[in-house]
């Protein structure tokens, strides 16, 4: 599943849209003190108000808005789960019978609930529906349209959102003309921010993929591994960031703890010229040993071997042929995605831009050099230039 799927879907999740059709929802509300079902509820969600309706498109919208391997995780199912979810999924996604689809889901309810302490009351929603896709691309000028030739995807839902307290507050009342206390004790549903969810089935080069799941989760790099492996019975896939730290101890292992600014700014920008040449395929691009030794060379490190690389590989991951996924090792390459903390400031800083920063010696003294263009102006006052080091004649 790539971005552009994801992107399509989240998109469809919206009133009025003749390529999405939402037939069930079904709410079930967990109590934290005895972590049991303390009521459910479910509706064709054509019945639902309107208002009720936009609060929940809201959500799935939102559960569905995050990058790959951050916030959103394909995840393969386990081959051999006791109970699988793959099969409850499956079934319930096949059922023309509301009954038997709600049954299902309460199933799922139960291993969810099964070995958890929620800190919140706790509602789990599920919706089922069916998007479209064109089979073909639109075309203006023909009478008919990429619109009129769709296939259909059915699908399930879950999101999982916590509850909270109402603050209290002072109100005044228009028609009484008087101070009022807020006395309101029900909890509001934080329907903005899921914790966590999943849409099934994936989808693999435009078609569904029974196999896979999204799962998706409130916060960047935290997935729940028990939800993914008792809830869903999934396999658990490598987060962004842990990414990131295998690819960092592979150069370590390789080129030692310390590489210059300018060495580190060749190596981004070289993984980074590997991603825009895929940009255009289905399957983000990945490294592997000999990719990451032509990089490391390619940036001017020197004495690097692809017998070393593949040695670090092996250390690291104990996996030779490993591969890293290019967009999770580096940081967002446009944006100021490093951050430098020292004692006395923090600097931001693009990768694009590392080559501008220097650590340098003076006076005995660690010092960070920026090199810039123009002068730098604080508080509306510009800097004087002060001459540290003269090249000798």
């Amino acid at each position: 599943m790539n971005k552009k799927e994801v992107a399509h879907i989240r998109k469809q999740f919206k009133l009025d849209n003749e390529l999405m059709s939402i037939y069930d929802i079904l709410n079930v509300y967990i109590m934290k003190e005895t972590n049991e079902i303390y009521h459910r509820e479910r509706n064709p969600f054509e019945l639902v108000d309107r208002e009720k309706q936009e609060l929940y498109m809201g959500n799935f919208k939102k559960l569905l808005t995050g990058e790959l391997d951050h916030k959103l995780f394909e995840l393969k199912f386990q081959e051999e789960a006791e109970d699988p979810s793959r099969v409850l999924l499956h079934q319930a996604l096949v059922t023309g019978d509301p009954e038997e689809w709600q049954d299902l889901m309460l199933l799922l309810v139960d291993k969810i609930m099964a070995d958890t302490t929620y800190e919140r009351d706790t509602v789990i929603t599920f919706v089922r529906g069916q998007y479209y896709r064109p089979t073909k691309a639109r075309n203006e000028e023909a009478e008919e349209t990429g619109k009129d030739e769709v296939f259909g995807h059915p699908f399930i839902l879950c999101s999982v959102n916590s509850t909270e307290k109402q603050r209290k507050a002072l109100l005044f009342d228009y028609v009484e003309r008087e101070f009022k206390y807020n006395i309101i004790v029900d909890p509001i549903i934080k329907l903005s921010t899921p914790e966590q969810g999943f849409f099934f089935p994936s989808v693999t080069d435009g078609y569904s993929d029974v196999n896979r799941v999204l799962y998706c989760t409130g916060k960047s790099n935290d997935p729940n591994p028990h939800f993914i492996s008792e809830v869903l019975n999934a396999e658990r896939s490598m987060t962004a960031l842990e990414e990131r730290e295998i690819f960092e101890d592979i150069v370590k292992e390789v080129t030692g703890e310390q590489l210059d600014a300018a060495t580190l700014a060749h190596v981004y920008e070289e993984i980074h010229q590997v991603i825009e040449s895929h940009e255009d395929e289905e399957e983000p691009p990945k490294l592997d040993y000999t990719d990451l030794e032509r990089v490391l060379t390619a940036s001017g490190v020197d004495h690097v071997t692809k017998e070393a690389v593949e040695r670090a590989f092996e250390t690291i991951v104990d996996d030779k042929n490993y591969e890293l996924k290019a967009k999770s090792v580096i940081p967002k390459f446009t944006s100021k995605s490093i951050k430098i903390d020292t004692k006395v400031a923090t600097i931001t800083i693009s990768p694009q831009d590392l080559r501008y920063i220097k650590q340098v010696s003076f006076q005995g003294k660690r010092c960070i050099m920026i090199e810039v263009d123009e002068d730098a102006v604080i508080e509306g006052f510009t800097l004087s230039t002060e001459t540290l080091l003269e090249k000798a004649d």
